[in-house]
């Protein structure tokens, strides 16, 4: 299976597209023009035209809730 370009894993390619996604569906403005209304959708044409800028957070042992993946729009 071909990864996504800039993913070291298609599973995380899925996590920043749903986390864009949710952030979509709670009020984000769209990065990128688009005639399509579904945030599932967006937040992948996004991450194609390099919008959405994501990290891994280290994680601390013993910590609790540690994010899995953190995303964050990219200004221009």
């Amino acid at each position: 299976m071909e990864l996504f370009n800039g993913f070291d894993s298609n599973y995380r390619y899925i996590l920043v597209a749903a986390r864009r996604a949710r952030q979509l569906q709670s009020g984000a403005s769209p990065l990128v023009e688009t005639s399509s209304r579904k945030p599932c959708r967006i937040a992948a044409q996004e991450i194609q035209a390099q919008k959405v800028k994501w990290t891994i957070p280290e994680l601390k042992i013993g910590a609790g809730n540690a994010e899995a993946v953190v995303v964050e729009p990219q200004e221009d």
